[in-house]
This record gives structure tokens, C-alpha cells and sequence, in this order.
């Protein structure tokens, strides 16, 4: 009771609307398709207007498609019609596109992320954009009986300078979070033991199934654990496997970025759930374009996340109607270059491991550098004995034909160190 006051008197103070965000999202979680598409094109023409008359980035965009929002309607024919924006353009069209300089926010958050890009991007996120973002997180909890206030684990990095470092134990201490902080026996022991009287689990899923592995060698079950939140990072099949043995659950998947917000969450069926309260998502040439229908201070409408997805409209037996994630197939990334100078992208990797876990029944972890023109060293979790190589040269050579030499390499972790987990890492110039 007392955890659950504290999370309620810091949310109020925080995020004033949370609660009416979070109880709007409740409310339309079994709503029916036409329901839904109602409220995202109600919440579209709201944003367009807004846009329009505080956004000279947009305002500029609206222009150029014959299209005032503040008058008519605006549609989803009028959206396709705008054109995508990628990262570079949110860096360098940042003060145009940013809302701030006209509107008057009663609460703003400054937010800072580089992503899987690398490009650094800085913005302002008004309250009730992150209050519909944590209410979004909070709802998805709740379908699995779990409170944000519960004890929960958190597998996340954090800023070694001193004064932020002392700022993250608070907000820790406040939220009745704990964190990993490395992987030595100490602080793993620490952080097992602390598990024990967790509801929930979340953050970066390599590390969370790193930390699996880890305590099925040690022998520790924890079975108090309700739900395991993956983020960030890809989630892999074989995850499954270590979580299962060690905290009784399967790792979920919570899909989104600091731009665009929750995008997608799994309900308790194994299904990602659009989050079409909040968003719309294009699946355009196979890559993710996002709308953000609740940012004001700083909109992103029909932005390229930088991700290949696959939608489904297939409906889900737990009854709710949200169009769902079928599938986040890979990172839009650097290719990989072959001898002759040709490009792969670096989702053929992704195509290359699928058929290997299909056709052979081997599910590895894998991740693979380039630093020389038609070389690749790939590093696998696995001992790699003469089968397995036959099989690795198989299938890479359906892709790379003799044009790209493949090294592979058996290592403890493919996680580096102190770095989000990419499957592909490109140390060539001008590979593009």
C-alpha cells in the first residue's frame, strides 16, 4: 500500500494527466477495429491542425500537398501524401519541427536518444505525450496482473557521472526498482536475490537472457516472477528457453522509440498489439513508418524508424482488436560488402539464421562485424565443430555466393560490453 501511495503522489506531481490517459487506454483496450480506426482518424485531423498552426516544418509540408487541416478534414489519404522522414531530417529540420516556440506547454521533458543510428537527436516531449507513453507501458502490465509500483528488476544502463548516478538510486528507490549494474558473481548474487521478491522483470532483452543463462548455471529458480518485459533489442526464440528455466515465463516484447513511443506491446496471448490509440504504423516497402498521434511539442508524422516489420490483420483469441506486430524481421542497417564491391543489406543475416533455425533446428545467437571488404566475422554462442560449419557455409553461400569469406568464431556472449546488442556492426567506410 505504502509503494503504491509513493507511485501515485510522484505520478501526480510528475505527469498531472496520467491518470486519465491511462484510464482512456483501459477503456478502449476491446474495442472493435472500426472503433479504433474512428478515434485515430478523429485524433489525426486534430494533429494535422495543430501542426499546421504551430509547426513551420509542417506547416510548410501541408502547403506543398494543396492540403489546410484547420478547414477540412484531414485524412488518411492526405497522409500517404506527405513524405517520410528519416532521422537526419528530425536533427537537422529539429527547431522547425518543434512546436514549443508557439504553443505553450504547461510541462516539458527534455529527452536526448542516438538509437541504433548512432545520429544524436534531442527534442522536448510535452506531459501528456509521456503520460499516454508510461500509461501505455502501464496498461500493458496490467494485462498481465502486474502494478508499476510492484518490485521490479531493471536491466538498463545507467550515467557513471556521480551527481546522475546518485539521481538514478533515487528514482530507483522511488519507482521500488532495482538494476544490474555488471556481470560480476557480487552483483549477480545481489541482483538474483533481489528477484525473489519481484513481480516483474524488464529492459534490454540480451541482457536479460545473459542474466537466464547465468542462473540456470547457478542452479536459481524464481518463480514469483509475472511477466518479463523485453525491450530495445530483438528478441530471439531460444530466449524463451533460458527465461522459461529460470523465472517461469516466456520474455514479452515491447516495441517502440523515445521519437515515436510504445508502438506495440505483447498481450498475454504471445500477439504485439499496435498501439493504435496512440499511433499509426505503415508497413511501407516492408519498413516501419510511424505516426505519433499524442506528441504536440515535438510531432512525428510518417517518420522511418529504421526498422523492417511485417503487420498482420489476422485477429487475436485474447478478444482485443488492435492490428497486430506480426514480426520486427530487422534493423534497416549498413550492408555488407562483397569482394567485387557488391551490397547485401545486413538483413540477409536475418534470413540466413531463420532458415538455419528452420531447416536444421538450430537456434543461435549470433552477431557479425565487417572491417574488410568481402570478409565478415561472425560470432555464434555455440561451439562450432565441422557440422555446424558445413551448415553455416551452406546457407551463407545461398546469399553471398564465393563473394564474401565468412570467419566464425565461438564466444562466451556475442554482447559487447557497455553497448546495445546489434546483430550487424559495419567498421567500413562509405558502405552505403
Amino acid at each position: 500500500m505504502f509503494r503504491k501511495l509513493v507511485y501515485k503522489l510522484g505520478t501526480k506531481y510528475r505527469n498531472p494527466s496520467m491518470s486519465a490517459c491511462f484510464n482512456e487506454l483501459r477503456s478502449t483496450q476491446f474495442a472493435s477495429s472500426e472503433e479504433l480506426r474512428k478515434l485515430q482518424d478523429e485524433k489525426l485531423s486534430e494533429l494535422a491542425a495543430f501542426c499546421y498552426l504551430n509547426s513551420p516544418f509542417y506547416q510548410e509540408h501541408f502547403k506543398a500537398i494543396g492540403i489546410n487541416p484547420c478547414n477540412e478534414p484531414f485524412l488518411r489519404k492526405h497522409l500517404v501524401k506527405l513524405p517520410i522522414l528519416k532521422k537526419d531530417s528530425l536533427i537537422k529540420f529539429n527547431n522547425d519541427i518543434h512546436t514549443v516556440n508557439t504553443f505553450t506547454f504547461d510541462k516539458l521533458f527534455l529527452a536526448e536518444t542516438s538509437g541504433s543510428t548512432g545520429q544524436a537527436l534531442t527534442f522536448y516531449k510535452d506531459e501528456r505525450w509521456d503520460s499516454y507513453n508510461r500509461s501505455s507501458i502501464n496498461r500493458g502490465l496490467a494485462w498481465f496482473n502486474v502494478a508499476p509500483w510492484e518490485k521490479n528488476g531493471y536491466f538498463w544502463g545507467f550515467n557513471f557521472n556521480f551527481l546522475r548516478k546518485l539521481k538514478t538510486i533515487f528514482l530507483d528507490l522511488l519507482m521500488n526498482r532495482f538494476r544490474l549494474f555488471s556481470y560480476s558473481q557480487i552483483e549477480l548474487n545481489t541482483f538474483l536475490n533481489k528477484c525473489k521478491r519481484a513481480k516483474y522483470l524488464e529492459g534490454y532483452s540480451s541482457m536479460i537472457y545473459e542474466t537466464a543463462k547465468l542462473a540456470n548455471e547457478l542452479g536459481v529458480k524464481l518463480d514469483n516472477i509475472s511477466v518479463i518485459k523485453g525491450t530495445s533489442e530483438k528478441i530471439y526464440p531460444h530466449y524463451h528457453t533460458e527465461t522459461l528455466k529460470a523465472f517461469g515465463c516466456k520474455m514479452i516484447s515491447e516495441y517502440g522509440s523515445a521519437e515515436s513511443g510504445i508502438i506495440a506491446f505483447e498481450c498475454p496471448n504471445g500477439k504485439m498489439h499496435i498501439n493504435e490509440e496512440t499511433c499509426i504504423i505503415e508497413e511501407v516497402g516492408g519498413k516501419a513508418i510511424v505516426t505519433n498521434l499524442v506528441a504536440r511539442s515535438f510531432p512525428t508524422i510518417r517518420y522511418d524508424l529504421g526498422d523492417y516489420i511485417k503487420l498482420s490483420d489476422k485477429k487475436c483469441s485474447c478478444g482485443r482488436s488492435h492490428q497486430v506486430l506480426e514480426e520486427v524481421t530487422g534493423r534497416v542497417g549498413k550492408n555488407i560488402i562483397g569482394e567485387d564491391g557488391q551490397k547485401y543489406p545486413s538483413l540477409t543475416l536475418y534470413y540466413v539464421f531463420k532458415n538455419i533455425a528452420v531447416v536444421h533446428g538450430l537456434e543461435l545467437t549470433y552477431r557479425c562485424e565487417q572491417s574488410s571488404v568481402g570478409l565478415l566475422d561472425v560470432y555464434i554462442e555455440v561451439v562450432i565443430d565441422k557440422k555446424l560449419e558445413e551448415i553455416l557455409n551452406r546457407e551463407f553461400s545461398k546469399y553471398f555466393k564465393s563473394n564474401v569469406i565468412c570467419n566464425y568464431m565461438y564466444v562466451k556472449s556475442v554482447r559487447v560490453k557497455g553497448k546495445k546488442l546489434k546483430d550487424f556492426e559495419s567498421k567500413l567506410f562509405n558502405d552505403q
